[in-house]
């Protein structure tokens, strides 16, 4: 089985090369000149875009061929107040830049877009927001020529205090999202409230790829042992064209359990490698941790230490 790492949005190695740049809208508020306000805007979008591509270079550098963009690309992009500006206009060449880099190299690029996107509520204006969130992420993703399909990871939103209800809404409301959105969605457990079985019930009723936490299904399970169901999140990934992925990452602490550490727990993710292995051909595993591409580097300084691998670059490698 051949893993390939991952890491999340930005780097703790590179200097300056933030793809998360921003200004609020009381700083936007205080440009008096709207046009010259936007201009700003899209600047920051367009640096952050920039920091991206530099960020992608630097991947291919440490043979990383997996990588989550940052959500917070274009600043105040969904603000009710900025309905009439077309933010993609502007960033056509750099995003070209972009889909020029990705044609010349093997990377998997996806999304994570923010918790307050929302599939499940009972707030029209919530859901209508969420909806317009993920159409930004599909207008970026066209914009680097990067197929939609399967690229934003979501969580199934809130219990509400009746979960099988709150399914239910999800279902319901799915009904109103267009084909393309519906298409590049993949759903993660949770770590409070949608447990893996609950949220392979929507993967498979719905035919969404589910993405599996390890560390959230520590936190909140309630059914038990997570290797039962793993055949079943495999099979959710049957009809995508990409690798099934998961999520890695250790609890900061036993009190503060949920929290992401700096760095990933090696014993841990062999674990979890060791009870998966042969199930699949290859592993896509997003590393979640403070410490970034720091945290990268440093699994790969740590499961070298171990014979049983064999690399195939600087941070691929395979479990037999």
């Amino acid at each position: 089985m051949i893993v390939k790492l991952g890491y999340v949005a930005m780097s703790v190695e590179l200097q300056h090369a933030s793809p998360s740049q921003t200004m609020t809208f009381a700083q936007f508020s205080k440009i008096k000149d709207r046009e010259a306000a936007i201009r700003k805007l899209e600047r920051i979008a367009e640096s952050n875009l920039e920091n991206c591509l530099r960020l992608l270079k630097h991947n291919v550098g440490n043979d990383i061929e997996f990588f989550r963009f940052s959500s917070r690309l274009i600043p105040l992009a969904n603000h009710e107040e900025l309905g009439d500006w077309n933010y993609i206009k502007p960033l056509k060449e750099v995003l070209g830049k972009i889909a020029e880099f990705l044609k010349g190299h093997s990377m998997r690029v996806d999304f994570h877009p923010d918790h307050f996107v929302v599939l499940n509520t009972l707030d029209k204006e919530i859901l209508k927001n969420s909806l317009k969130t993920l159409s930004m992420h599909e207008a970026l993703l066209r914009g680097m020529e990067v197929n939609p399909e399967h690229r934003c990871v979501l969580h199934v939103g809130g219990g509400y205090d009746d979960k099988e209800k709150a399914l239910e809404q999800f279902i319901h409301n799915w009904g109103y999202i267009k084909p393309g959105i519906q298409k590049m969605i993949m759903l993660e457990n949770d770590d409070t409230t949608f447990t893996v079985k609950e949220t392979l019930y929507l993967c498979e009723k719905l035919g969404i790829p589910m993405v599996f936490d390890y560390h959230h299904h520590l936190a909140n399970h309630e059914e038990g042992d997570w290797v039962s169901d793993w055949d079943r999140i495999v099979s959710s990934w049957d009809h995508s064209d990409l690798p099934i992925k998961m999520h890695i990452s250790s609890p900061r602490s036993e009190n503060e359990f949920r929290a992401h550490a700096d760095y990933v727990d090696p014993e841990m993710f062999l674990t979890f490698l060791h009870e998966v292995k042969g199930s699949v051909p290859e592993l896509h595993c997003m590393i979640e941790a403070k410490q970034k591409d720091g945290a990268l580097f440093q699994l790969v300084r740590d499961l070298k230490e171990r014979d049983s691998l064999e690399w195939l670059d600087q941070t691929n490698f395979v479990v037999d």
